[in-house]
C-alpha cells in the first residue's frame, strides 16, 4: 500500500483515482471544484484536501491530472502548490496531456528539492480510466518508474519508460497525430458509404475484420453511422493536444500536414457548436458540406 494523492477529478482522474481506493492505497484527493471532491470521497471512501499543498503533506507519490500547462504550473508551483507539501524522496507523477517544455520546467524546479518527477500523459479516453485500462507513456528515470509502476497498474494495462523527462508527453503527442489521421479517414470512408448508398454498419463489420482495422473504426463507427456524437473525447481537447503536437513539431522541423489539416477541419466542427462532441464528429463536417 502506497500512500498517495490525487489532483483533478475530471473525467479521467475520478476514477483513476478510484483504482488506487480499489488497490487499497492510501488516497487523498484535492479537485478545484470542491464538490467533486465530496462527492469522490462519498463514493470511494478516501480523504479530500483544502489545497494541493494539503493534499501532497506525507505523501509517498502525488498524482496530478488537469487541464493545460497553465493548470499544471498553478496546482504544482503556486502559492498553495504541491510543491509546499511534498516531502524529501517523494515522487510527482503528472498524468496531464502538456507540453514538453512545462514537464521539463518542473522537473528542473523541483529537482534541487530532491522530488522526482514523471511526465505520464495516458490514453484510453474515459471508458478506459473507469475500466483500468489506460495506456501510460512516461518519461524520467528509471528507478522512478520502478517504484510507481506496481501502483498505477491500478488504471493500466500497459505503462512504459520512453526516454528522459519530456518523452512521456512527446509519445502522446504521436499517439494524437496517429488518432487525427485515422479519425479523419474513417470519417471519410462512412461518408462514401452513404453516398454510395451502402449499409455502413455491414461494411465496417467486413471490412473491420481485414487491414482497415483500429480502434476507432471498433468504437466509433455506430455512432458516428447515427450521427451521436454527444459524448467521449472532446474536440476541444483534442484542438488543444493537436496545438501542442504542431508547436513541437515547428520547433523540431517535423513536417505534420494531415494533423494541421485535420486540426482545422475540428475547428470547423467548434464553428458547428461541437465543441464539446467526440472526435469522431468529423463525420458530421462531412455530412453538412453534402448538405
Amino acid at each position: 500500500m502506497a500512500k498517495v494523492a490525487f489532483i483533478g477529478l475530471g473525467v479521467m482522474g475520478f476514477p483513476m483515482a478510484g483504482h488506487l481506493v480499489k488497490q487499497g492505497h492510501d488516497v487523498t484527493v484535492y479537485n478545484r471544484t470542491g464538490a467533486k471532491a465530496t462527492q469522490w470521497v462519498e463514493q470511494y471512501g478516501g480523504k479530500k484536501a483544502d489545497t494541493p499543498k494539503d493534499a501532497a503533506q506525507g505523501q509517498d507519490i502525488v498524482f496530478t491530472c488537469v487541464g493545460n500547462d497553465d493548470d499544471l504550473r498553478q496546482v504544482v508551483l503556486g502559492e498553495h502548490g504541491i510543491v509546499h507539501g511534498m516531502h524529501a524522496g517523494a515522487i510527482l507523477v503528472d498524468h496531464t496531456t502538456a507540453s514538453a517544455d512545462v514537464a521539463r520546467e518542473i522537473a528542473a524546479h523541483i529537482e534541487p528539492l530532491n522530488i522526482a518527477f514523471l511526465d505520464a500523459p495516458v490514453s484510453g479516453g474515459q471508458a478506459g480510466a473507469e475500466n483500468g485500462a489506460l495506456t501510460v507513456m512516461m518519461g524520467g528515470d528509471q528507478a522512478h518508474f520502478d517504484t510507481v509502476k506496481p501502483v498505477i497498474s491500478a488504471y493500466s494495462r500497459c505503462a512504459e519508460l520512453l526516454g528522459p523527462v519530456g518523452a512521456g508527453q512527446l509519445t502522446k503527442m504521436v499517439n494524437q497525430i496517429c488518432i487525427a489521421g485515422v479519425v479523419q479517414g474513417l470519417a471519410e470512408g462512412l461518408h462514401f458509404a452513404k453516398s454510395a448508398g451502402l449499409d455502413g454498419l455491414k461494411v465496417i463489420e467486413v471490412i473491420s475484420k481485414g487491414a482497415a482495422q483500429s480502434w476507432q473504426m471498433e468504437n466509433r463507427y455506430k455512432t458516428m453511422w447515427q450521427g451521436q456524437y454527444d459524448f467521449g473525447f472532446a474536440i476541444d481537447w483534442m484542438r488543444k493536444d493537436l496545438g501542442i503536437a504542431l508547436d513541437e513539431a515547428r520547433r523540431n522541423g517535423s513536417h505534420l500536414p494531415v494533423a494541421a489539416l485535420v486540426d482545422q477541419f475540428y475547428s470547423e466542427v467548434q464553428a458547428m457548436k461541437g465543441n464539446r462532441w467526440d472526435t469522431s464528429s468529423l463525420l458530421a463536417r462531412l455530412e453538412k458540406s453534402r448538405s
